[in-house]
Parts: C-alpha cells; structure tokens; sequence
C-alpha cells in the first residue's frame, strides 16, 4: 500500500495540475457570480491563505482574473469569505478597502471593485462521489476521471466541503486525500499541510497511528484517521 501510494505520489508531483478551482468566462455581478458556482459547482473561490493562493495561481496563471469569494458584511462590518470564514490573510493591491467592494482576483493581488460590474469568476469544484471505496481505490478514481483526492488548505474549505456532505446520503465520514506516510500526515497530491482539523482531546490517535493510516473528513467537520481499507464515500478535486 504505502508503495504504491509513493510511486503515485511521484507520477503527482509530476504533472498534476490543481481542477479544484473552474475559471468561467461568462461575466456576472458578484452575488450572481456566487449563485452559478453554488448551483453548478461548490461556491464562488475562497482563497484565505498563501497555499491557496498559490494554488489558484498555478491553474490561473497570469492572464485569467475574476471574482472570488470575499465581500463586505454590512450587518457585521467586515469582510468575509463566502463559505463563513472570517478574513485572516489579505492581498489586496491599493490597502484594504473600507466597504461596499467585492474582490477580484488578479495574479498581481487583490482589486477592489463594485460588485455590481459583471465580471469573470472563480468556483471551486469539490466532487463528492458517491460509491464506496477503500482510500486506494478512491484515489485511483480520483486520478482516473479528476484530479485527486481533494485537500482542504483552509477553514473555509473545510467549511464548504462539510455542508456537501452534512445533509447529503453518504458514510459518515468521507475520503480525503490526506495520508500518513514516514512519520507526517500530508496531502497525497503535493499541497502543503498548512491547516488541520483534528479533533480536539479524546482519542489522538493520528499523532502516531499504527493502522489507521488514511485521512477522513466527517459530517461535523473534523478530520478523522481511519484504517484505509475501510469503504467510504469520498470527494475528488
């Protein structure tokens, strides 16, 4: 098992190219923008942190640009991502905006703008997949018809990918692509472990498991380490 994960690690690190974030080039105000990604995808990008930047700038490159996922709160007075969580990294080009703006992305950093002009966007994608399989073989799939088995580099991530699965009919907890191998956890394809969900107190069995070797998330939104043959649901990217 965990050779045939490094040598498919080797094959990611390769020529894996991110499909967790859609660029659509049918412009809209923000609020409809966010509406699309909602029904067609997951929810219009969050990018709260540098990996996740990093991320969306590898897919976008230097010419894509368009909404993404933050504006201004006005019951609460501050920005906020779509997906719930709060701002905690900025990268806006001219200072921080005080209100009434939305942002669009750029490969240059952050702009204001009036979220009442059409722009292009950002969704991110997050496929959850509704057929049970061990860790391997969910990977495989992920690979086959995907990208991967997805990360969650952020809060906001986390956030979206749960309210997938709360009400949704599938196990109780769900593959991820996170995998313990030499003595870390890490993401199987390649994105740096910057955030984690483990659960706090009871059992930390995944600071040194034995068995229970592969990542879970769970319906209320921790992750969970769990033997890899289990058979699981599991979400692709």
């Amino acid at each position: 098992m965990e050779t045939f994960v490094l040598r498919l690690l080797i094959i990611t690190s390769a020529c894996a190219l991110s499909e967790k974030h859609v660029f659509v080039r049918k412009p809209r105000i923000w609020s409809a923008a966010r509406g699309y990604c909602r029904i067609h995808y997951t929810d219009i990008s969050p990018i709260t942190n540098e990996v996740e930047e990093g991320v969306l700038k590898q897919f976008a490159g230097k010419y894509m640009s368009g909404w993404i996922g933050l504006y201004w709160d006005k019951d609460v007075k501050k920005w906020k991502w779509s997906g719930g969580d709060n701002v905690t990294n900025q990268n806006w080009l001219n200072g921080i905006p005080h209100r009434d703006t939305n942002a669009k992305w750029t490969s240059d950093g952050w702009r204001a703008v009036n979220g009442l002009t059409e722009q292009n966007f950002f969704c991110l994608n997050l496929i959850v997949v509704q057929e049970k399989k061990t860790w391997e073989e969910a990977l495989v799939h992920c690979r086959e018809h995907h990208s991967s088995l997805t990360s969650l580099l952020s809060k906001s991530e986390t956030l979206l990918a749960q309210n997938r699965i709360r009400n949704a009919t599938v196990t109780e907890e769900i593959w991820i692509g996170l995998r313990y191998l030499g003595d870390s956890w890490l993401w199987v394809n390649g994105d740096p472990l910057v955030y984690s969900a483990w659960p706090e107190g009871g059992d930390q069995d995944h600071l040194c498991p034995v068995w229970r070797r592969c990542g879970a998330l769970t319906k209320e939104g921790v992750w969970e380490n769990i033997g890899c043959h289990e058979k699981l649901h599991f979400i692709c990217a």
